[in-house]
């Protein structure tokens, strides 16, 4: 599996945790089949891992907006994307605001894309 189909799956399954009872391993096989991809598996469960940190990260960044306020498909698009840029070090920067953006378009509109890139755009590059 390419790194930018493991983001959309990884997205997918995100999206269908947040709010949900469902557990990571039902969401993960509901989205993918075996065998299960590493990349993608450490997108999942360390976004779900760090979700707390990631949000108090991530509620900085917002300007007059809250967490809760965001659509459901920004929230989860930001929260992999502050995964990946503050515990996945060998992804560049800039690849992972590239990937958000396009994630933002795939499965948002062009203004989820924009919103998303802005507030990205507040992470300082390592």
């Amino acid at each position: 599996m390419k790194r930018r189909e493991a983001r959309e799956k990884a997205v997918q399954t995100l999206f269908q945790l947040d709010n949900t009872e469902m557990s990571i391993e039902e969401a993960i096989t509901y989205i993918t089949e075996s065998p299960i991809d590493p990349f993608y598996e450490s997108l999942v469960k360390g976004t779900t891992q760090y979700r707390e940190e990631i949000d108090v990260v991530l509620a900085e960044k917002l300007e007059n907006w809250s967490l809760d306020r965001l659509p459901k498909i920004e929230r989860t698009v930001l929260r992999m994307a502050v995964y990946e840029l503050l515990h996945n070090e060998d992804v560049p920067h800039r690849v992972v605001l590239n990937e958000a953006i396009e994630l933002c378009k795939q499965f948002g509109d062009e203004k989820s894309g924009r919103f998303v890139n802005g507030v990205l755009s507040k992470f300082e590059e390592k």
